[in-house]
């Protein structure tokens, strides 16, 4: 887990919780906005991801792990006395909204960027497309089959990425059947998310998650106040895309209008 100091006197903290298979270093660009705009930045990679793969870079991490992660970030982002911002990305934004259901933190917002509460995208040999699911919950290992190009659409963004080779989409049967699961239990949930601000974008191309799902677990939460916006022509991965300045513009407003009224 890292820090980033703010530039200047900080007005809040952020935490960024990035999505399946990839790391903290993808969300580079991201950081550096935020840091220059004023906010103290708290990530990290995830249990099974980045510098905590395992020697084969397969999935077999338990979601507990993950969520442990995130709430011990949230924890020490809160020890700055500075009001706390969630954002999170793909699988992280699942693993965020159900910590915040079940923990009660201090957290004074949250940006959802393309959730992952129903897939589109799955394995070719999926769960689903057989009848003996027993066959599935073992170590065997599957490949989800996402490559970056199913990510995003920025030549420049798809580039740096494939010469870094930081994605890996190799996971057991067991820990791919333990996130449908962990999605679907995430998508109904109700009366259980907090009653906080909170942004959620999709991506009109999104060839990983059904975003309508998306949309109707914002509405299902009855919040108070809470804000959503379909990015027109983008791919699933929002920050990585050609629109990210505007994407980033608009999520600072949303933090903005919460300190403000605060």
């Amino acid at each position: 887990m890292w820090k980033w100091q703010a530039e200047g006197t900080a007005k809040a903290v952020v935490v960024l919780v990035h999505s399946a298979y990839e790391q903290h270093l993808r969300y580079v660009w991201q950081i550096e906005k935020w840091r220059l705009a004023g906010f103290h930045v708290y990530t990290g990679d995830l249990p099974g991801h980045g510098i905590n793969a395992s020697g084969d870079k397969v999935h077999r991490e338990s979601f507990e792990e993950y969520e442990q992660a995130v709430n011990e970030m949230l924890n020490l982002a809160s020890k700055n006395e500075l009001p706390v911002f969630v954002i999170a990305h793909g699988l992280g934004a699942t693993i965020a909204m159900s910590v915040l259901g079940k923990r009660k933190l201090n957290v004074a917002g949250a940006i959802f960027t393309s959730p992952w509460l129903k897939l589109k995208k799955f394995p070719l040999k999926s769960p689903h497309l057989f009848s003996g699911i027993t066959q599935w919950v073992g170590p065997k290992k599957i490949e989800h089959g996402i490559e970056l190009r199913h990510l995003m659409r920025d030549p420049l963004s798809y580039s740096h990425e494939t010469e870094s080779k930081i994605y890996h989409s190799v996971m057991t049967a067991r820990w791919f059947k333990e996130l449908q699961r962990y999605i679907k239990e995430t998508a109904v949930a109700v009366e259980v998310y907090p009653q906080i601000p909170t942004c959620l974008y999709t991506a009109e191309r999104d060839l990983i998650t059904e975003k309508e799902i998306a949309r109707q677990w914002l509405l299902k939460q009855q919040l108070n106040e809470f804000s959503y916006k379909e990015w027109t022509c983008c791919y699933h991965d929002l920050f990585q895309e050609p629109e990210k300045e505007d994407i980033f513009l608009a999520g600072q407003a949303f933090i903005h209008n919460i300190l403000r009224s605060q």
